[in-house]
């Protein structure tokens, strides 16, 4: 009887639940009938979109579905992006350089030529930039001899970098040794070679004609300036002798300096820089301009030095960071109380000398010193520069900014400071080559004895020598041909107007006749005041 009574129970959910069914479907059933009546009422274009939203729907979940998680870059991979980041940021740094070069140089030069001296220091780095890719970058880095590149000209030949040394295959060996695109390694070299053209124009401003001047950079930066690159960060015969220039004092502004020297020489002074046999200063118009232009110079120097790493290592970046800061900072203290000391006021134009001098002082040796020897080759090329400048006075070489001084003098300097206080082989975690082994000068100072100073004197002479053979050709070939200096009167207006026909300060009286000047030094017909 009990089974019975659980059996119809039993019996009475199963209708119960078969009944709620049929409820649900039913409203389930009435609410779809409801969608479709309410679908039918709208236009026909409506209809369309949503069955075309449906469409799009299913085929992202699909998608989604479908698609296997994407593969993140390997290690290598993130290497190589971060140290091309660097190397570009650091480009950029060096390429802005050319805005202090156009500062410091116009500050230091006469009202009546700035608009000259800002067009030369503006268009030279283009200039470069179509000489250096089209030749330039080839003869320095190109597989060759000893020394010259012969390949690699407009860029081309094989090329697989970012790949490193046995695994690089391209007519670029002399760079395998940095794991960045060939365009990041370009980009890099080219405003180095822009900066060697610009130490130029300061030296020659104020009387040169903007043609020949613009011929010559193009000389410069497309023969001369990669040939004696090539000796040294080509992997050319200096090199393999174990002559060391990490960032550029000999690379760069020794042989800008060079070429700086002799454009002057062959240029002669400006009218009035010599009366009565005495020297006769002819200051700059503005100093703020050119004070503006050392600080942005001294920022660039943070991408000239530290970048030359070629990759982003925290440890040498920082460590040539802070011996490049340290020198130029010693290089203005020293140039400040030199100047104090020997002229009897500190002056301005000292101090900022003083501080490029130490900064290019230290160019070939930051990442091979520590940093107590950054302060003394800072204060030596302070005190250098204040004694430089006079000195060229007085043997008739008239440099209105001091490059001459600055790049030739300090970067000698520099380039001999290697051998006398780089830390030796392996002295610091960056200073091994790509299997691992320590490399490295030796000063000595630091009980390497003259085994890396010799090494230096000879590529001071070796470089020094062909830049100014070189030069000189360039020099007295465009003198012969188109003359290199404008004419008295032109002069005496100023290239502003004479060769750009405008003026950089419109309305301001600018000196336009001899008023001022010795007579013996205007006279009817000559051109060119004899210098000392």
């Amino acid at each position: 009887m009990f089974k019975l009574k659980q059996k119809q129970k039993l019996k009475a959910k199963i209708r119960q639940r078969t009944a709620k069914g049929h409820f649900k479907s039913s409203k389930s059933q009435s609410n779809i009938e409801r969608l479709a009546r309410a679908i039918k009422r709208l236009s026909p274009n409506w209809q369309a979109s949503l069955a075309l939203a449906c469409l799009i729907v299913l085929g992202w979940g699909y998608a989604a579905f479908a698609q296997a998680p994407a593969a993140g870059p390997t290690t290598a991979e993130l290497k190589v992006a971060i140290d091309t980041l660097w190397v570009a940021i650091a480009a950029f740094l060096v390429f802005f350089m050319n805005a202090g070069f156009c500062m410091l140089e116009t500050g230091f030069c006469r009202q009546k030529n700035a608009v000259n001296v800002l067009a030369k220091n503006l268009i030279v780095f283009a200039l470069s930039t179509v000489a250096f890719w089209a030749i330039g970058f080839g003869l320095m880095f190109g597989d060759g001899n000893d020394f010259i590149g012969l390949s690699g000209f407009f860029l081309g030949g094989a090329d697989n970098s970012p790949a490193t040394g046995d695994a690089y295959k391209g007519v670029f060996s002399a760079l395998s040794w940095t794991g960045v695109p060939l365009a990041a390694k370009f980009l890099f070299q080219l405003v180095f070679a822009g900066t060697a053209a610009t130490i130029v124009s300061g030296a020659v401003a104020e009387r040169i004609k903007f043609v020949d001047f613009l011929i010559f950079s193009v000389l410069l930066v497309g023969i001369a300036y990669p040939i004696t690159g090539h000796w040294i960060w080509g992997a050319g015969w200096l090199a393999d002798m174990g002559f060391w220039d990490f960032a550029g004092s000999t690379v760069v502004h020794s042989v800008g300096g060079w070429a700086a020297l002799m454009g002057a020489a062959f240029l002669g002074p400006r009218i009035g820089k010599y009366q009565d046999k005495k020297v006769v200063a002819l200051p700059g118009h503005n100093m703020s301009i050119a004070t503006l232009g050392c600080l942005i110079l001294w920022l660039g120097w943070f991408g000239f030095n530290p970048g030359s790493v070629m990759a982003a290592d925290p440890g040498a970046i920082t460590h040539i960071a802070v011996t490049t800061n340290m020198a130029g900072a010693v290089g203005g203290i020293a140039a400040t109380i030199a100047a104090w000391l020997y002229l009897g006021k500190p002056d301005l134009s000292m101090i900022i000398n003083g501080i490029l001098a130490g900064l290019v002082g230290v160019t070939a040796s930051c990442a091979y010193i520590n940093v107590g020897s950054s302060v003394i080759i800072g204060l030596v090329a302070g005190v250098l520069v204040v004694f430089s400048v006079p000195f060229f006075d007085r043997i008739g070489i008239d440099d209105p900014v001091g490059a001459t001084s600055v790049h030739l003098v300090c970067g000698v300097w520099g380039t001999l400071a290697v051998g006398l206080f780089a830390v030796g082989p392996g002295g610091y975690p960056w200073m091994v080559d790509l299997a691992g082994k320590p490399v490295g000068p030796h000063g000595l100072f630091f009980g390497g004895g003259f085994g890396t100073l010799i090494p230096q004197i000879v590529g001071i002479l070796a470089v020094g020598g062909i830049t100014v053979l070189l030069s000189s050709i360039f020099w007295l070939a465009l003198k012969a041909t188109l003359g290199i200096r404008v004419s008295q009167q032109e002069e005496l207006e100023g290239l502003d107007i004479g060769e750009h026909g405008m003026e950089a300060y419109s309305g301001f009286l600018t000196e336009g006749s001899s008023e001022g000047f010795s007579d013996d030094l205007i006279s009817p017909g000559r051109d060119l005041p004899n210098p000392l």
